[in-house]
């Protein structure tokens, strides 16, 4: 009798257990449902209709027809669509390291309790993400101008005028990157320096015990922990940089002939539907610069997870 009472009670016990973590499932559930419809909603809903209307296009008599992959084939023989891809590229490749170089440094400064302000730094370096970029590069086409912009102003004190800073697609391309450069390396300064905050304490008190100084403790102990978090960050500027629309489309108020109509994949996608009328073979660029995006983020993911192995 004494262990069928026994029996009974684990059974009881582990039914209670099993019913937590039912209870615990669905409230986890009941948390994330909220993100999901809107994720579908906002971005897998807009994103199938996207590829949807990009297999129509537009007659002028019998409406939309059905033309398979046509807008695909025109897009890929259209020279416009071509250079505005290799501007995202060479963008990414000038942009990208100088920012996450420029993060890193301020974040391990800040961290490295050598500052004397680290809180105003924390501020100051992050509050040009906190502009709206519309507003920041109205600022910084003002710096940009070529007869009475801030820049030309400083350096006709050493008898350099009228420099064309938008007067090729390179310096374009340099001018937004500096742009680029001043929004994001805050925000990316706040990741890397929430990581350094959650790195255990008792490597640095070994580093300092064995003689080794702030450089060399950044260097060799913070830096190389910081790999997840510089990786994410990597990630997202991916990301951004085929997504870049704002900068380009208020720089081609300064100079059209340059930074024209389809500087990037976005302004190109943009004047498409909203000024040549032509609503499916904006749909077909928008979605494939999404197909882009996602190829290049998974190899990138897939080599950083390789490397992140290779460093455990």
């Amino acid at each position: 009798m004494h262990n069928f009472l026994l029996l009974f009670k684990e059974t009881e016990m582990v039914t209670m257990r099993k019913s937590g973590i039912d209870n615990t499932k669905r409230t986890g559930l009941f948390f994330v449902l909220p993100f999901f419809i809107l994720f579908v909603i906002l971005l897998i809903v807009p994103l199938v209709y996207s590829g949807y209307i990009s297999l129509y296009n537009k007659g002028l008599v019998g409406g939309n027809r059905y033309v398979g992959f046509q807008n695909y084939s025109t897009m890929f023989h259209d020279p416009q669509w071509l250079a505005s891809i290799a501007h995202v590229a060479i963008y990414f490749v000038i942009q990208v390291p100088v920012m996450l170089l420029v993060a890193v440094f301020v974040a391990l400064a800040i961290d490295s309790g050598k500052l004397r302000f680290p809180k105003f730094f924390r501020i100051a370096v992050f509050i040009p993400y906190a502009v709206p970029a519309i507003i920041g590069t109205v600022i910084w086409a003002y710096f940009y101008g070529t007869n009475y912009g801030f820049l030309n102003q400083l350096l006709g004190y050493i008898h350099i005028h009228h420099v064309n800073f938008l007067g090729s697609p390179m310096s374009a391309i340099g001018s937004i990157s500096a742009l680029a450069t001043w929004e994001f390396a805050g925000y990316n300064m706040i990741i890397l320096y929430a990581a350094l905050q959650g790195l255990s304490t008792e490597l640095y008190e070994a580093a300092a015990v064995d003689g080794a100084g702030s450089i060399r403790t950044a260097m060799r102990i913070k830096l190389p922990q910081l790999y997840p978090a510089i990786f994410l960050t990597l990630i997202f500027s991916i990301i951004g940089s085929f997504q870049l629309f704002v900068e380009p489309l208020q720089f081609n108020i300064l100079n059209p002939t340059v930074v024209n109509n389809y500087f990037t994949p976005n302004v190109y996608a943009y004047t498409s539907a909203f000024q040549g009328n032509q609503l499916n073979y904006a749909a077909t660029i928008s979605f494939s610069l999404g197909l882009v995006i996602a190829i290049v983020a998974t190899i990138a993911t897939l080599i950083g997870s390789r490397k992140g192995e290779k460093l455990i």
